[in-house]
């Protein structure tokens, strides 16, 4: 933008589309352009942001304030987005769950804290979780997945890695010990000395 031949300020291209030469402007409409160039750039930083892959509000509120912008344009670009549907926490939590579900299923409990750090409330996060996670399904997803790794073991062995597995993805015991059994009993393996899996031999 020039103002009396000389250079002023730029602006985004979809704002400067109707300005031609000639056009006078008084400083009420200068200083709305520039609050509008504003805008605009955020949001177009904004959208480049979510071009990567799905982002939380908190997220995509942390990686606007990080380049320096206002609060208040912040929340301004926040409230766009989200009127055009490019920010839902719902959303992002429902697709968190599913991309989960389908590369590393993992406990509710790993679930939630991995949602809170990506800032959502929790009544997103367990409206997500009562909606979209069973507790016992991704167990055994889990479980069966891994348990290629650990083909030819006998069971105490078999037990011992596989329930660490799946604690570490946050599975309680309670729900372990009978997945364990079941992926073991899928597998047609048998204990030390051809003995079944008998109640001795649980978790």
């Amino acid at each position: 933008m020039y103002l009396d031949g000389e250079f002023a300020f730029g602006l985004a291209r979809i704002l400067a589309v109707w300005l031609n030469v000639g056009l006078e402007l008084d400083e009420k409409k200068i200083a709305e352009l520039q609050a509008e160039d504003q805008h605009e750039e955020a949001y177009q930083k904004a959208l480049h942001f979510l071009s990567y892959r799905p982002r939380s509000s908190d997220e995509v509120r942390r990686n606007l304030t990080q380049r320096g912008l206002s609060e208040e344009l912040v929340g301004d670009t926040l409230q766009r987005l989200q009127q055009a549907g490019l920010v839902n926490d719902a959303e992002f939590a429902r697709s968190w769950i599913e991309n989960r579900d389908t590369f590393r299923p993992r406990s509710q409990l790993a679930l939630r804290t991995e949602l809170r750090r990506k800032g959502l409330a929790d009544e997103v996060i367990e409206s997500a979780l009562r909606d979209h996670v069973n507790e016992e399904v991704l167990a055994l997803d889990a479980a069966r997945k891994y348990a290629a790794r650990l083909a030819g073991l006998a069971w105490p062995d078999f037990r011992r890695k596989l329930g660490a597995f799946l604690a570490r993805r946050g599975f309680s015991y309670d729900t372990i010990a009978p997945v364990v059994s079941k992926v073991w009993k899928e597998s047609s393996r048998t204990a030390d000395g051809g003995e079944t899996l008998d109640d001795k031999d649980r978790l």
